[in-house]
């Protein structure tokens, strides 16, 4: 039986930074990890949706699981509404760390600079500078993680309003259908670099539950 677990990253990084949540999780669940790379600044959230779709239809797993940090899980969510509703895949579940499901402030911010909206790029002018309506309907179990350490680029812009992990408010992440959903004291970075944070991500895709979590 081969388990899979594909890691979609966020804006401005290219998957390397994942390298120890990677190892942390495989650990714990096994199986085989793989970094989705699209280039986050440049083409639409559909062409990094299709990329997607091509490359988890391409694997050859009997267990999928998926991770995503940040704009990552929008790519996901994205990739299932318009690409896999009649490709099913094999069984899994997802885990969103940082998500920005309901638009992001500190996106909207940086766009008010001339040099704002180019730096962001076209994906994420398309789904963070205006809040969407998503909802997670896909066929497997979606915990969420957000962080509430203020320590971040976000705070560049200026103090958030609501609690955040520097860059992504708690509230933002917040997105319909998910099974469950954990707030821990890490950063937007963290998110990827915590151990513990790697520990409840491996937790919920093994077991479909956060280690004594809440509900969602």
């Amino acid at each position: 039986m081969r388990t899979a677990v594909v890691y979609v990253h966020g804006l401005w990084v290219g998957g390397w930074e994942t390298a120890w949540l990677r190892a942390r999780v495989a650990r714990v669940i096994g199986g085989e990890s793989h970094a989705f790379d699209y280039r986050s600044v440049s083409g639409t959230i559909d062409d990094h949706a299709a990329g997607l779709a091509r490359f988890l239809t391409s694997l050859h797993a009997d267990t999928l699981h998926l991770v995503a940090h940040s704009l990552g899980g929008i790519v996901i969510l994205e990739c299932f509404e318009r690409h896999l509703r009649q490709a099913p895949l094999p069984p899994g579940r997802a885990v969103f760390l940082g998500t920005p499901v309901r638009g992001s402030e500190a996106a909207q911010r940086l766009a008010r600079f001339r040099f704002g909206t180019a730096l962001l790029g076209r994906a994420a002018r398309e789904v963070l500078l205006a809040p969407r309506a998503y909802r997670w309907t896909a066929d497997r179990d979606l915990g969420v993680i957000a962080g509430d350490l203020a320590v971040g680029f976000g705070r560049l812009m200026g103090k958030l309003p609501q609690p955040s992990d520097g860059t992504v408010m708690v509230g933002e992440t917040d997105l319909p259908g998910a099974k469950q959903r954990l707030v821990m004291p890490v950063s937007h970075t963290g998110l990827v670099l915590s151990a513990t944070v790697a520990r409840q991500v491996a937790v919920f895709l093994r077991d479909g539950r956060f280690e004594n979590g809440p509900a969602a």
